[in-house]
């Protein structure tokens, strides 16, 4: 039997019969206990492929057209299926977005005519430090990371959505609206494939008369391309042990805009960059403001927070907001008009932080296991360069014909071996210490010191490896030690509120179905994040999903979690303090609609 659906108000809960248990989730609380699902047919429907692969980025499609090219090259019959959770592909993609276009080069050499949208080539770059009223201009020397000559402003979804059109033409399978749910597991313990989301589940959690069951999918080799803190990619670093011998990850939440400004102000090919305020020197972030070259005078800008961040008060939405209203920024948007909202964990944890790729039955590329170059701020080239390497190694073993393996699903550590080898290795070493040196007393000046002297003189050759202080939920400092940020009301011209950011966005979910947003424990937000931290997760959420609403008693309150608001973040999944939150999938096609963030 459940648990009875009206916690008593002494938990911190209403006590009144319209408000039910926060979580109903069957990941928290499994069906085969509950008799609403008692003879409901559970049966799944199973496709057999020789590769699955999970997320359609530039990692996961990437890794699908080199199979599709490789089988080609060889003659050989390949069955490639891709799933994606967005309802189209490029949906959920959000980032800068200012691409290198080493590893697109290498995919497809022809990428100019066969029409990539690669529009805007970076002709400047400026980098700057901000103070409240001021911009100091820092020189951007050969060779540090930041030079961007070469590399190209791009629409990052419109890109995605573009791959996802060559993937098709090469004969891959590709699915939107279907989220991979579910794991599974052959019996010797290697990867068997996913299962997709199930469809039709009330938001209490009992069937409806529309209920289907997900569909299986099985292959040879699973490729998990989920992006920066997926959800499966979380289960199966504990059943293989996979983050043993790294760092724990360290984020970021990347918050974005798309503007179009007054044709005057628009420099198309400009890149420009800010550390500094409205941040303290012990909170790692920036900005970006790059100028697109699209048939209009568009910008994109965005704000990054390091999730390591301490103080419970600070707010990553409303910095952005903020920072817009510096005297340097301001005058770029007046006048101009907002059109586009979205928000984005990043991985920042580098080299320390990568975990063991491969397991028996599948491998991990991308965003997923950590692969962005932090003071690059670009991780498209090495997720699409390490799906190129992944593919290249599963084909070696699907045609090999005296290939002996101990488990029923390929285990392909030769894709480990060889990103080891390749560039992208040398690359994340080079600056495996630029990110950890920003924790010194010196804060994020420390980190440019260490760039400047280090990294442009030794080029990451310095024989020592920094450490990350932790995993960044553990940095939070409870909210009596800490003082609250006031921030001014927006404007509604340049700085704006959550809730019509929100509708920027185009997210939607289907309100009727359970929260994805699971709860280990309904007791702890209240009893815990909100006596001690003052309830971050209403602040840290870029998308207004959490709230602490007054009981109707008068005394107390209770966390209201607004779903269908979930822009697909992961930001509360990785800073809750409690860790008491678990991201899981909604139905598939739920979250933003976002048109090339």
């Amino acid at each position: 039997m459940l648990p009875p659906l009206c916690p008593s108000s002494s938990r911190g809960y209403a006590s009144t019969t319209s408000v039910s248990r926060i979580t109903t989730h069957y990941t928290i609380y499994p069906r085969d206990k509950d008799k609403r699902w008692e003879g409901v047919n559970m049966e799944r429907f199973a496709e057999e492929a020789d590769v699955v692969i999970v997320g359609g980025g530039p990692a996961g499609l990437s890794a699908a057209i080199r199979l599709k090219q490789l089988a080609a090259e060889h003659g050989k019959e390949i069955r490639v299926c891709l799933v994606e959770k967005a309802a189209q592909i490029g949906a959920h993609t959000l980032s800068g977005a200012c691409l290198e276009p080493r590893s697109l080069e290498e995919l497809f050499p022809d990428w100019k005519e066969r029409g990539a949208p690669l529009h805007t080539p970076v002709t400047e770059d400026k980098f700057g430090i901000l103070t409240k009223k001021f911009r100091i201009p820092v020189p951007i020397l050969p060779g540090l990371p930041m030079v961007n000559h070469g590399n190209y402003i791009v629409r990052l979804g419109h890109f995605v959505s573009w791959l996802g059109e060559q993937a098709e033409a090469l004969g891959v399978e590709v699915y939107p609206g279907y989220a991979a749910a579910e794991v599974l597991f052959h019996e010797d313990g290697s990867v068997k494939g996913v299962a997709t989301n199930d469809v039709g589940i009330q938001k209490d959690g009992a069937p409806k008369a529309s209920f289907e069951r997900g569909l299986e999918l099985h292959a040879k080799v699973t490729v998990f391309a989920e992006g920066c803190h997926g959800h499966l990619a979380k289960q199966l670093y504990k059943k293989y042990n996979l983050r043993e011998k790294c760092q724990p990850q360290s984020y970021g939440i990347g918050l974005k805009e798309l503007w179009t400004i007054d044709e005057k102000k628009w420099k198309p090919g400009r890149i420009e960059h800010t550390v500094g305020w409205p941040l303290d020197r012990h909170t790692y972030g920036g900005s970006f403001l790059y100028h697109l070259n699209e048939g209009e005078p568009l910008v994109a800008l965005g704000f990054v927070v390091g999730l390591d961040y301490q103080n419970p008060y600070l707010n990553p939405f409303r910095e952005f907001q903020r920072w817009k209203h510096h005297p340097s920024v301001q005058p770029t948007l007046e006048g101009g008009k907002r059109i586009a909202y979205g928000a984005r964990a990043l991985n920042e944890g580098g080299l320390q932080s990568i975990p063991k790729l491969t397991f028996p039955g599948g491998l991990l590329i991308g965003c997923s296991p950590g692969l962005m170059n932090v003071p690059k701020i670009k991780g498209t080239h090495t997720a699409m360069k390490s799906g190129i390497l992944a593919s290249e190694a599963i084909f070696s073993q699907l045609i090999n014909e005296n290939l002996q393996s101990k488990t029923i699903g390929l285990d392909v550590q030769e894709y480990e071996e060889n990103l080891k080898k390749s560039w992208v290795w040398k690359e994340l070493y080079s600056v495996r210490n630029i990110r950890p040196s920003c924790h010194s007393v010196l804060g994020l000046y420390g980190g440019m010191i260490y760039t400047g002297i280090f990294y442009w003189i030794l080029r990451g050759l310095e024989p020592w490896t920094l450490k990350h202080p932790g995993p960044d939920f553990a940095q939070l400092k409870p909210a009596k030690d800490c003082t609250p940020i006031e921030y001014p009301k927006p404007d509604g011209k340049i700085s704006f509120d959550l809730l019509s950011s929100v509708a920027l966005s185009g997210t939607n979910h289907e309100h009727d179905q359970p929260a994805h947003l699971t709860l280990k424990d309904d007791s702890i937000p209240v009893n815990k994040n909100l006596a001690i931290f003052d309830g971050p997760e209403q602040r840290f959420c870029p998308a207004g999903v959490y709230e602490y609403i007054p009981l109707e008693t008068g005394e107390g309150s209770r966390l209201q979690i607004n779903a269908q608001n979930c822009v697909h973040c992961k930001t509360c999944d990785i800073k809750d303090p409690s860790q008491n939150i678990n991201w899981v999938v909604p139905e598939g096609g739920g979250g933003p609609a976002y048109n090339g963030m």
